[in-house]
């Protein structure tokens, strides 16, 4: 019998197109033969559409058609087994239902990405593909993410994070910047991905306008020194927290002084279209002495772990040509396109690579599905709740 995948792509957050397009990238790639594949499309509301043709990009050019031809669906949880079950659900006739094995979410971004899915799916008891809840917040949270690496002994910058009260003064917060990191800085969100709301600040007037542009996307900002004489370097880990292993390194070629989202999804596309990351110009492998890329594989992979991390991501490192000192700059816990262009050059095919990402999931099951969660007590029979302070169980 096949295990039934639902492959969720699209949701509210700013990356919601690129997810589109990694998600269909991975249903065009699956296994059919072993997986029945079932295609869920998040709008940018987070309602949930299934459809004959959900999983096919060209539908995407008029969305407000294709969701007038497709069906809205819920989750529910229901004899042991989370179902897709139509919304609103008909008075006559055979309503759909359709029973899921493991989820499969492919999205990037706020709102999907960093917990809030896997939190929805986690609370459904539906196994799902990739980080938990606590690794998928941790992976967008660029500035908790630094202080749990620095902890774990991975070299990352020094960084300070700034909020919504911060910027009410904006005079003293660039005071406050000016003082602690000097020029050039680099003004990020906290939580987003993509390179959006992303600038390097070299004077003042640059500063105000980085910092203006970065709280548009979010209510926390991360400023840190910019790397002057900068080479990027990208590693993914495929595994989970108790054991994984790291791709082949990349160097992405941008055309300022970040990796832009252009860059990523659109400067290397043709009559218009889009692959996703698969499409950004890069130097596979990255040239680097032996030493310094097993140097990245391996702190990528202790990255990962420290993360507590599962399934694929890609992990951005940032090394100073000046000095030679490599960083930890971000991880992508579902990376677009899941990174499969650094696979396939250390021998493992997207189908392979999606097959091992859904038996982490089962194994992450498995593994949960032998601890403890509640205990099977009488206290409620025997509680006392007289009295107007009640009593302390």
């Amino acid at each position: 019998m096949k295990t039934r995948v639902a492959v969720m792509f699209g949701g509210k957050s700013v990356e919601h197109e690129i997810s589109v397009i990694s998600g269909i990238q991975a249903i065009l790639s699956m296994n059919t033969e072993k997986y029945d594949i079932v295609p869920v499309y998040l709008t940018k509301n987070n309602v949930m559409y299934v459809g004959d043709d959900i999983g096919k990009i060209e539908s995407y050019k008029n969305i407000d058609s294709l969701l007038s031809r497709s069906q809205k669906v819920i989750m529910i949880n229901e004899g042991e087994k989370v179902h897709l079950v139509a919304y609103p659900l008909k008075k006559f006739g055979k309503n759909l239902d359709i029973d899921i094995d493991v989820v499969f979410p492919i999205v990037h971004g706020t709102n999907v990405e960093d917990g809030t899915l896997q939190g929805y799916l986690k609370t459904l008891g539906v196994p799902f593909v990739g980080c938990d809840v606590e690794a998928s917040a941790l992976g967008m949270d660029k500035y908790a993410m630094k202080l749990i690496l620095k902890e774990s002994g991975i070299p990352v910058l020094d960084a300070k994070q700034y909020t919504l009260t911060d910027y009410s003064d904006i005079d003293s917060l660039i005071k406050d910047i000016e003082e602690r990191f000097g020029y050039p800085v680099i003004v990020k969100p906290v939580n987003l991905g993509s390179s959006v709301g992303i600038s390097v600040a070299r004077e003042r007037l640059q500063l105000t306008n980085s910092i203006d542009d970065a709280f548009r996307y979010a209510t926390k900002v991360l400023v840190e020194r910019a790397i002057t004489n900068l080479r990027e370097i990208n590693c993914s880990v495929l595994g989970d927290e108790n054991e994984a292993s790291a791709s082949e390194c990349e160097e992405p070629i941008h055309s300022k002084d970040i990796l832009s989202y252009a860059d990523k999804y659109t400067s290397n596309s043709k009559s218009g279209g889009s692959k996703g990351m698969a499409s950004t110009s890069r130097i596979i492998p990255a040239e680097l002495s032996p030493e310094r890329r097993e140097e990245i594989r391996s702190l990528a992979v202790k990255s990962f772990k420290a993360l507590g991390c599962n399934g694929v991501s890609r992990i951005d490192f940032m090394i100073d040509e000046d000095t030679d000192e490599l960083y930890f700059n971000e991880i992508n816990t579902i990376p677009g396109s899941l990174a499969f262009y650094l696979w396939e050059p250390v021998g493992v095919p997207y189908k392979e690579l999606l097959d091992r990402m859904i038996e982490l999931a089962l194994k992450r099951q498995r593994v949960e599905g032998g601890l403890t969660f509640a205990f099977d007590t009488n206290i409620l029979d025997t509680a006392s709740f007289g009295g107007s302070k009640g009593s302390k169980l």
